[in-house]
């Protein structure tokens, strides 16, 4: 007679113990806790950084460039050259020049070294020393428009491109380099709006705006 053995697995107890409810309960608000917790803290890290990278110069660039571009065109202009009398100035705006080209600006003439100074507000957009201009600094200042200062002896100390300036910041010093060569001392000032050069010396002329009492 074949006896047949059965195999019966035996189950021993377990040893994993199934979570309690209350273990749970006690282990939940630990986790949400401290997940709070690293949350909060890398906001505060966030919220550094941010503040920390605000006051890049790179930002306050940034910044100022976008302010610009969304002002209109200056209505009244500060007199680039330190001493000088925008009813003294001569409007050449125009004239011609050789054969195949007009005056694009205004001619300020003062003693060498005398202080060129920013006209408007702007952000330095270039220095050069190059062609007809000689010594230059371009500035793009409300609504985007470009400012022209050439013939300079030199530029401003420290100046950069990049630079935030006001009205009446040095910028440089009046001087005969480019094409001025053999002429007496002047600063060229030009103004390039959407449709090309315009003249500035209106703009030069019209008394400031006069504060609210």
């Amino acid at each position: 007679m074949l006896i047949r053995h059965l195999q019966v697995p035996v189950t021993g107890p377990s040893n994993t113990l199934p979570s309690s409810p209350r273990r749970a309960s006690i282990r939940s608000p630990a986790r949400r806790l401290r997940s709070m917790v690293v949350s909060i803290a890398l906001l505060c890290v966030l919220a550094v950084a941010a503040r920390w990278a605000w006051q890049l110069p790179i930002a306050h660039q940034l910044r100022t460039s976008w302010e610009l571009s969304q002002m209109p065109p200056p209505a009244q202009l500060h007199v680039p050259v330190e001493g000088a009398r925008a009813r003294q100035i001569a409007d050449t705006f125009g004239a011609p020049r050789g054969r195949d080209r007009t005056h694009a600006g205004v001619d300020i003439f003062a003693p060498r070294g005398t202080s060129v100074v920013a006209a408007t507000r702007g952000v330095v957009s270039a220095i050069r020393d190059q062609g007809l201009g000689g010594k230059q600094v371009w500035l793009l200042g409300p609504a985007m428009e470009r400012h022209y200062y050439a013939h300079l002896d030199d530029w401003a100390a420290g100046l950069a491109v990049g630079d935030v300036v006001e009205p009446g910041t040095l910028l440089g010093k009046v001087g005969t380099t480019g094409n001025a060569r053999g002429t007496p001392p002047h600063l060229h000032y030009g103004v390039y709006g959407r449709n090309g050069a315009y003249d500035p010396l209106p703009l030069l002329r019209k008394p400031a705006a006069q504060p609210a009492n």
